[in-house]
């Protein structure tokens, strides 16, 4: 993994904390929650002077598929020749993975630095910024540093009241839009439509997928009262090949190839065909080996699109599952969705509070379908000693915390931090 070496100017080289002290200072907010709104994120900006002004900046929103798409905006402005930042969440294995330059991911002096001269900047502010509203704060005063060409944002939740929200956009980007989050943004597609539909700005063009009809009608009215232009995307890409498996993929880079068009970058044809080959985001249909797949699939839309990816791969082949989901998730849809490419099921126990208890996952498979069998298991490694015996394909999937669990573990590196959303 490339990493980013150089420190923010104006700080120290030495700082008085460990990258692992810092780390535990950021985690520790998350006693505060997730508190959505943009004053934080707005007097962080003025108080660490960041300035954006000369790179292009693409923000994107939805529910499912706005990993992909920044990654892809990315990659092809990386091949084009562009200097590019790139933040997204969650993370799989490492905190670093969030924040990247040109490729490379921020280094663990940077973030240790950063963090300390933004904790003494907060020390007494009340409210307190969360740790997502400080990430957001480390990641861009590190791009304003950068001399970057290109900005891309993936919203951490929402959009309307995110703190990437409280950047001026010269994109607005709007991934497929569905049922998650709902505690925070809404019970209805509508409501959480016009959430990410915030960061839609006055006279600043955007992109849409193609929406179900009550998000469509929000996207739709929330561009007309802000005079912007509104392009929804309705072809797939289908040029080229792209290192991302699935036909949502080439939806999600027909999304990103429209973004750049509207960011009015110079992107040759040629260039996007290499930026979609080019492309490494794990944990997207990542195949592990030709029988081994990892999916963070983590919601019901996420887990139907892996089943119909899944049957576009392997046909009538069923897999060994092995499932790890959130307990504040829908786990009745989300297993609805994966039990019929099941052959059988494996439920570990993983490291995290937020996790449903194997029992509980359990309880739910047997309602879907009772004549699936399942097996309880103590850890990861446990799952994977067992799948091993099994003849068929192999899935692990439910979660992006549980991805880079299996991901840390498979690479031999320490379990990550908790997410505190996904």
């Amino acid at each position: 993994m490339k990493v980013v070496s150089r420190e923010l100017s104006g700080q120290s080289r030495r700082p008085l904390l460990t990258y692992k002290e810092a780390l535990t200072w950021l985690y520790g907010l998350q006693r505060f929650g997730i508190k959505l709104g943009l004053e934080n994120i707005q007097r962080l900006i003025a108080e660490l002077d960041i300035a954006l002004r000369e790179s292009q900046i693409i923000h994107v929103a939805g529910t499912n598929g706005k990993g992909s798409v920044c990654a892809m905006i990315d990659s092809i402005c990386r091949a084009q020749g562009y200097r590019t930042g790139l933040f997204i969440s969650p993370h799989l294995v490492t905190f670093r993975e969030r924040i990247r330059v040109d490729g490379e991911v921020i280094s663990e002096d940077a973030v240790t630095s950063g963090l300390m001269n933004i904790r003494d900047i907060v020390a007494d502010w009340e409210p307190h910024p969360t740790f997502f509203e400080i990430t957001t704060a480390l990641a861009l005063k590190f791009f304003s540093e950068a001399n970057l060409d290109v900005v891309v944002l993936e919203t951490g939740m929402g959009g309307r009241l995110d703190a990437t929200n409280g950047v001026q956009s010269d994109v607005s980007v709007i991934t497929p839009i569905d049922l998650d989050h709902e505690k925070w943004l809404g019970k209805t597609i509508a409501e959480i439509a016009t959430e990410k539909a915030g960061i839609i700005k006055p006279k600043v063009p955007v992109v849409s997928a193609m929406q179900q009809w009550e998000a469509k009608k929000i996207v739709r009215a929330r561009a007309a009262a802000c005079e912007a232009t509104l392009q929804f995307i309705t072809e797939s890409y289908a040029r080229s090949p792209i290192a991302l498996r699935g036909n949502h993929q080439k939806q999600n880079a027909a999304l990103a190839i429209a973004a750049l068009r509207a960011a009015k970058l110079d992107i040759n044809n040629s260039v996007i065909v290499r930026g979609l080959a080019a492309i490494d985001w794990p944990a997207r249909f990542q195949r592990l080996d030709e029988h081994t797949v990892i999916d963070g699939a983590h919601n019901p839309a996420a887990a139907r699109i892996l089943a119909e990816t899944w049957r576009e791969i392997f046909g009538d082949q069923r897999a060994t599952l092995i499932l790890a989901v959130f307990s504040d998730k829908d786990l009745q849809t989300i297993c609805e969705a994966l039990a019929p490419i099941a052959d059988s099921v494996l439920l570990p126990k993983i490291h995290s509070e937020r996790a449903a208890s194997p029992k509980e996952l359990a309880n739910v498979l047997s309602s879907v379908m009772p004549s699936l069998p399942y097996t309880i298991v103590p850890s990861i490694a446990d799952a994977l000693a067992q799948v091993r015996k099994q003849p068929h394909p192999i899935l692990l999937t439910g979660s992006l915390h549980f991805a880079g669990e299996v991901l840390a573990y498979l690479q031999g590196e320490p379990a990550a931090f908790e997410e505190c959303a996904q």
